[in-house]
């Protein structure tokens, strides 16, 4: 049981300054009725509310695929540049939403946004050895050597061991290959093709565990996880 203004403040109608002012103004009904109390409690998931006649379909928490483009942060907020959350559709925006993890400002692809800090510990704790999947290009090719280097751990900066990654070539001739690591270091992938004096000149996420990039998304676009997807991130690794 929740208080009525706290129910529809978390689901993004709006501030709760902003949400008792409709509450007031006879803008909220619950269940067909309209109710003018803030502080009435009820259960979210028993009851119909609407705002202005349009059904609030409450969650608790939200999961959000996005198609992360070039150019765009992950954070939370960024005062001078534009974030992830900056560009969710307003649908889906609401107070308390961050990214999984992070990418790099030039990294694209997989990103997931929720509200679910347990969720989120899951997916990002190395101990978890969530598989994180990249498409990653390079200016050359790497040897059969710099290929073993990787997988065996390699050491980034003279003194930082990275665990084991699992590479495989995907197109030898424009130099692209498919990286996998559980670990989240600062710039790993790019750190990584370094100490085997490689760059990395486009860099893609894929996947996420199990968990793989809705190909039907745009650079930008996003949609919501599935149930059966919220799981899959904990199967892999």
């Amino acid at each position: 049981m929740e208080r009525l203004d706290k129910i529809l403040a978390s689901q993004g109608v709006g501030t709760r300054s902003e949400v008792r002012r409709l509450i007031r103004t006879g803008c909220v009904t619950v269940d067909g009725v309209i109710v003018r109390a803030a502080d009435d409690k009820l259960d979210p998931t028993a009851h119909h509310i609407a705002v202005n006649g349009k059904s609030v379909r409450y969650k608790k928490y939200l999961y959000i695929m996005m198609n992360k483009p070039d150019g765009v942060v992950s954070a939370s907020n960024d005062s001078h540049v534009k974030t992830v959350i900056d560009i969710l559709p307003d649908d889906l925006r609401r107070k308390g939403l961050f990214p999984v993890g992070r990418l790099d400002k030039d990294t694209t692809g997989l990103l997931v946004i929720t509200d679910d800090g347990a969720f989120a510990h899951a997916v990002t704790s190395p101990g978890k050895k969530v598989f994180k999947t990249y498409r990653v290009t390079l200016d050359g090719a790497l040897t059969a050597e710099n290929i073993a280097r990787l997988c065996e751990g390699i050491t980034i900066d003279g003194n930082e061991l990275c665990l084991p990654a699992q590479v495989g070539i995907l197109n030898e001739e424009h130099f692209i290959y498919e990286m996998r690591i559980c670990e989240g270091k600062y710039h790993q992938i790019k750190r990584m093709a370094q100490a085997v004096g490689r760059n990395v000149t486009a860099l893609r996420r894929t996947a996420v565990g199990s968990l793989t990039l809705d190909p039907s998304l745009g650079a930008g676009e996003v949609r919501e996880l599935t149930d059966q997807e919220r799981l899959l991130p904990l199967s892999d690794g």
